[in-house]
């Protein structure tokens, strides 16, 4: 499909700039924002290359902050306005519900090319029967571990939370013992923001302690798994991990990582084609798994990520803007992705693909994790997720930085979420 776009792509650039008519086609600046984090700038400019080059278009990245909170907030102010400044957003899998009235309906558009995608994912795009953004790629968290600490200790990868937590410590304190003094046995993302939500739905669901708000709307996240969840999280604070892992973000705990300086990391795929690069303290010392799970018959569980792009419907340039979409959705550019910044396709074949596996082989091992991943409760919330979530981070950052115990905090966060609901979500 992809290789058929791509050549269709050419092919009429090609007509149009030789037709004997001869007026030149009009080129298109077309301008694309989005989150940041690693390489993500080069390798987007190296990603529509071959767009640009078929077009005749060009395209800009507006990078915006790592935070997918801040970028969230600055695209509603923009949204709001009608800015005809930004062609194409980049958007999280959860801000559909909550964008969709400012965004292009590609249903018909995108309507051969929608079914090689999962279909969980294009329906997490669909809003009142309209496909408001198409999937570029999907994302889904693991463990990442140092397999040479791990062997030299005659330590297993863990698959309890409880097990990680011995192995940290047991690795942190025998390593700094020999004079690695900054070697910290686990970083995460523990900064007050989405990504703190993402990590703390993880461990309550991994603990039996349910996904916050239930599908059907129930909310649930005051009960004793939950509790058990962050109190054990928070005893990770200042012995495992650094007191600063508080204020972590992705990048924050990668940049740990990647110089030599944690065992045990959670992060997204991303980090693991950064963490093989040539500057790399890691480079082929490290391997991936499943989150832990609190143990019992609980599963281990993965927040389902991922990044889909929209066409603004108050962008000048809809038609190129909308090529470009569908570009960047197609097999052609997921595939170049996946390759380049071992980012997980949505496109399903695509995980049997010879050229991934052998420059990513971690990708094909990847739908292990995939298949444990749980979505946050955007469809139930709606327009209120955002604040949902606010209030669950921040419940749970205030437990972790030691004001107040997790069954109070979880307690409180259960009045503030029947009250918002009881506004009507």
């Amino acid at each position: 499909m992809s290789i058929m776009f791509s050549r269709a792509l050419r092919t009429a650039a090609a007509a149009a700039l030789l037709a004997g008519a001869g007026a030149p086609v009009a080129a298109d600046e077309i301008f694309y924002v989005s989150g940041a984090v690693g390489n993500a700038v080069e390798n987007f400019k190296a990603l529509v290359k071959p767009w640009e080059e078929a077009t005749g278009h060009t395209v800009t990245m507006v990078p915006m902050p790592a935070s997918t909170t801040d970028q969230f907030a600055q695209y509603r102010l923009w949204l709001a306005a009608g800015t005809s400044d930004i062609d194409l957003f980049q958007t999280d899998v959860i801000w559909a519900p909550q964008l969709a009235e400012h965004f292009v309906d590609m249903t018909e558009i995108a309507k051969d090319v929608a079914p090689l995608h999962f279909p969980s994912i294009i329906e997490s795009q669909t809003v009142d029967g309209k496909l408001v953004a198409l999937p570029i790629f999907t994302d889904a968290p693991a463990l990442y571990y140092r397999k040479d600490l791990l062997e030299k200790h005659g330590v297993a990868v863990p698959t309890t939370w409880a097990d990680l937590t011995v192995a940290a410590q047991t690795i942190q304190d025998a390593e700094r013992a020999e004079g690695k003094a900054d070697l910290w046995g686990f970083v995460w993302q523990g900064n007050a923001y989405e990504g703190l939500t993402c990590n703390a739905l993880e461990w309550v669901k991994s603990f039996g302690g349910g996904q916050i708000v239930e599908p059907d709307g129930a909310i649930s996240i005051n009960n004793p798994n939950a509790v058990a969840a962050l109190e054990t999280v928070k005893g990770w604070v200042g012995t495992i991990s650094p007191d600063g892992v508080l204020a972590y973000q992705e990048e924050e705990a990668r940049g740990v990582w990647q110089t030599g300086n944690a065992v045990f990391m959670r992060n997204w795929p991303y980090a693991y084609g950064l963490g093989n690069g040539d500057d790399s303290a890691v480079k082929g010392l490290f391997d991936v798994a499943p989150l832990p799970t609190g143990g019992g018959d609980n599963s281990s569980a993965a927040t389902l990520g991922g990044w889909n792009v929209a066409v603004s419907k108050y962008s000048d340039n809809q038609e190129a803007a909308i090529s470009l979409a569908m570009y960047l959705a197609s097999a052609e550019a997921q595939k170049q992705r996946a390759i380049n910044e071992s980012n997980l396709p949505t496109i399903m074949s695509l995980y049997d693909d010879a050229d991934i596996a052998a420059a990513q082989p971690i990708i094909p091992r990847w739908k292990d994790v995939f298949l444990q991943a749980v979505p946050r409760p955007s469809a139930p919330t709606k327009g209120n997720y955002n604040e949902v979530s606010a209030k669950f981070w921040s419940a749970v950052h205030s437990t972790l930085s030691g004001d107040g115990t997790a069954a109070e905090n979880l307690e409180l966060l259960q009045v503030e979420l029947e009250d918002l609901k009881g506004s009507g979500w």
